[in-house]
């Protein structure tokens, strides 16, 4: 199992989704939310509004990702965990791309990190699904 106290901080990150179902606006239809949180802080570094339609962020949206998160050490983690079900092809070929290792992971393996995030997220906004 992992754990924070396992990472330095900026080692490694997580990139998962935030909501259970698609947030649903009028115009736009239903997207849903990909954040990318520092391993050892549990820090969300940034996040991003996906269509639910799409299979994970842009080429262009990943690298805005990996920008923004390095933004806050100036630099990229070693690591980077996806959950094995989360579609980030995109993500994860551009963290290759930077040298980044990309580790598949179950995500009942990152709950202790990203269950209060989403617990939180869902008090915000809710669950309802997008329709």
């Amino acid at each position: 199992m992992l754990h924070p106290n396992q990472f330095q901080v900026n080692e490694a990150w997580i990139a998962f989704q935030l909501n259970e179902a698609p947030l649903r606006t009028e115009t736009e239809g239903g997207f849903n939310c990909l954040a990318l949180m520092d391993a050892a802080s549990c820090f969300i570094l940034t996040n991003a509004f996906i269509p639910a339609s799409a299979a994970g962020p842009s080429k262009l949206e990943s690298r805005r990702m990996l920008k923004k998160g390095s933004e806050h050490k100036h630099e990229l983690p070693k690591t980077l965990f996806l959950p094995t079900g989360q579609p980030a092809d995109h993500l994860a070929l551009e963290a290759e791309r930077q040298k980044i290792t990309v580790v598949r992971v179950e995500e009942s393996y990152l709950l202790l990190f990203i269950g209060e995030a989403r617990e939180g997220f869902k008090e915000h906004f809710g669950s309802e699904r997008a329709q």
